[in-house]
């Protein structure tokens, strides 16, 4: 080996004859490339492909044994995926010679992906333009069972090809009913702020690809357009065979445009293509047509008949008064409308810019809440968002690379038909509510509410992590309305309520009868040992400088670069004494009252709920604008500088 060239066993080009040798038989007869490419041009929700089988099975089952031998995965959640995933392959050419005489088979296959001769077969069966064999770019992701890839359009630099090579065991053959699948969104035209074309992507798939062993699936990367996900691998019914696990193993990686020196190389292509990512593309021009949109409700300064505007604030910022309390009564437990934990509230959130409240409906009406809830789940939903909201009144929400849940707004009338509409039409709207959550976050100046029921279902929704970009903080409060069992550890709680269930019929209590629970705080850990539901709400500090868009399904070439807040994959990727950027987080559960501060920039989502929960995510959301006196906000800061120093 001389100065400049590689050693033998590193990427190298391959003659037309031994790259062909490593493929299947038959693959570049003129027939099946036309039978192929007819295909493709018909294809539909937009241009893609599935060639199978692709390689030489002796091959395949090769790289398959190589890497279940060889190659070690790391587990890597974020917002958007959960996955075991292997090093870039691409990178293989920096690995030592020890290490790569164990990955033959590996290489083999990488060089012939990348090959003239196969990337001259793909780019006349796709149309797509010439393929880059200079930059590389392919890893090896496992899914196991719960691990899911969410929607988005792989549009990311200069990408033009993204394709899926399927390892599954080939001696068992895959079941759709597994999962795992390969599915793609329709999208429609419809006309931006400036009346020009953009594509919205339906909330429903339209078509699914089960994996198969030796299977290619490939698509033209087409911003706006090739939106994707990948079918969370679902756990054995009860009645199923637990002892053999799920493992969808695949290859998948992008084909790029041609680079500097190769043929078909158009300079400055890139940098137009990098304009058009998905970051880019994707910011601003179709939220006219989101789902949910804001609907906030301003909050009229109440007056006292014959006192003025200026008697009111007086009287609002003192203690409730008999009807105010008879009102909150109905709805809250008690414990929570004392003075003295009132102040107690306030102390905390004025510390941590947090709370979460646990049993906060009294019990009269929670149990109407649980009944009507859990009835509902009773009945079978539709699968289509139309269907869904002709038939059982919610909408879907929408696009699908933004989030995906069922909603309902409020309706203003008084008298509701259920008890979540109730809450949202009759206590979060009142004087009453409004001035409680005032008295007990320290914030005077509440002026509009925008409030909204939310069902998160198993095995379909979340929300994506995005940020809010307000001037001032916002007051964000969720209400859990979630009964079934399994998202936390349950046995804690319950001890915990059992004995103060003891120690107040033994009359030990004394003032702790009187007394809501105090605040429960949610640690980094809790947030990550958690059960693999999802179904969680995180807050996580928000992007301190510009940084190219995580790649979803190539996490490590993030993940190796020095981190900012803002990756949501660092929580579950960070190790022991990282700061992960969690800010705060809650866990799905029963009757649970969390409250937060939210400032600009700060992201927030709600995890996947996987399909193995035993019932869907509820809440009632509400966004609270406010206004702060003047040094309010250099007050709140300094408090929480000297905090940090101590």
């Amino acid at each position: 080996m001389d100065g400049n060239a590689m050693p033998e066993s590193k990427k190298r080009a391959l003659s037309s004859e031994e790259a062909a040798s490593r493929f299947r038989d038959g693959l570049f007869d003129v027939a099946e490339q036309q039978k192929y490419t007819g295909e493709y041009a018909k294809s539909s929700p937009y241009l893609h492909g599935v060639i199978h089988p692709l390689i030489e099975p002796t091959l395949l089952r090769s790289v398959r044994d190589e890497i279940e031998t060889q190659v070690s995965f790391t587990e890597k959640e974020t917002d958007i995926y959960k996955i075991f995933q292997s090093g870039d392959l691409a990178n293989l050419d920096g690995l030592d010679d020890s290490s790569l005489s164990k990955l033959p088979s590996v290489l083999k296959l990488r060089d012939a992906m990348y090959s003239a001769r196969f990337r001259e077969y793909l780019s006349s069966v796709t149309g797509s333009g010439k393929l880059s064999g200079q930059k590389t770019d392919m890893a090896i992701n496992v899914y196991t069972e719960g691990c899911h890839l969410l929607c988005h359009d792989d549009v990311i630099g200069s990408r033009r090809l993204s394709y899926i090579l399927y390892l599954t065991d080939p001696d068992t053959p895959w079941q759709a009913e597994w999962g795992g699948a390969l599915r793609l969104f329709p999208t429609t035209t419809q006309k931006d702020a400036n009346g020009e074309d953009v594509k919205i992507p339906s909330p429903d798939y339209s078509l699914s690809i089960p994996p198969a062993f030796n299977q290619l699936s490939f698509f033209t990367v087409q911003p706006g357009e090739s939106f994707h996900d990948v079918e969370e691998v679902y756990h054995p019914r009860e009645d199923e065979d637990k002892s053999k696990k799920r493992v969808r193993m695949a290859i998948s990686g992008w084909f790029h445009i041609p680079q500097e020196g190769e043929d078909g190389y158009e300079e400055g292509l890139e940098e137009k293509l990098a304009e058009r990512s998905s970051l880019a593309q994707l910011q601003g021009r179709g939220d006219i047509y989101d789902l949910p949109q804001p609907q906030p409700v301003s909050w009229e300064e109440p007056e006292v008949e014959g006192k003025g505007k200026a008697k009111a604030e007086e009287q609002a910022e003192g203690e409730f008064d008999a009807p105010e309390l008879d009102f909150l009564v109905r709805y809250i437990a008690p414990s929570y409308l004392t003075p003295d934990i009132a102040e107690e509230m306030s102390d905390a959130f004025s510390a941590e810019s947090s709370l979460s409240l646990e049993r906060f409906m009294n019990d009269k009406f929670a149990s109407r809440m649980s009944a009507y809830i859990e009835e509902q789940e009773r009945q079978a939903l539709p699968t289509t968002a139309d269907e869904i909201q002709k038939q059982r009144g919610w909408t879907v929400a929408r696009p699908p690379h933004k989030h995906r849940y069922l909603y309902q707004h409020a309706s203003g009338k008084e008298e509701s038909e259920n008890p979540i509409q109730e809450l949202m039409n009759v206590l979060f709207p009142s004087q009453a509510f409004r001035k409680w959550l005032g008295l007990i976050t320290g914030i005077d100046h509440l002026t509009s509410h925008d409030l909204m029921a939310r069902r998160f279902r198993r095995g379909a929704d979340y929300t994506l992590a995005s940020a809010y970009e307000g001037e001032e903080p916002r007051l964000e409060f969720t209400l859990c309305l979630t009964p079934s069992q399994g998202w936390e550890k349950q046995e804690e709680e319950e001890e915990e309520e059992d004995e103060m269930d003891e120690d107040n019929e033994n009359g030990e209590a004394g003032e702790s009868s009187s007394k809501a629970p105090e605040p429960k705080e949610k640690t980094n850990d809790e947030a990550v040992e958690g059960p693999a539901l999802g179904g969680y709400e995180i807050y996580m500090a928000g992007d301190e400088e510009e940084e190219e868009e995580e790649d979803p399904e190539n996490a490590d070439q993030v993940l190796g670069q020095k981190k900012t807040k803002a990756d949501p994959a660092i929580y579950r990727s960070a190790g022991a004494d990282e700061d992960d950027g969690i800010l705060f987080s809650t866990q799905a559960g029963w009757n649970r009252l969390s409250i937060v501060l939210r400032d600009s920039g700060t992201l927030k989502f709600v995890k996947y709920v996987s399909a193995a929960a035993k019932g869907d995510r509820w809440d009632i959301t509400g966004e609270v604008d406010v206004e702060f006196e003047d040094g309010d906000d250099e007050d709140d800061d300094e408090e929480g500088e000297d905090e940090d120093e101590e």
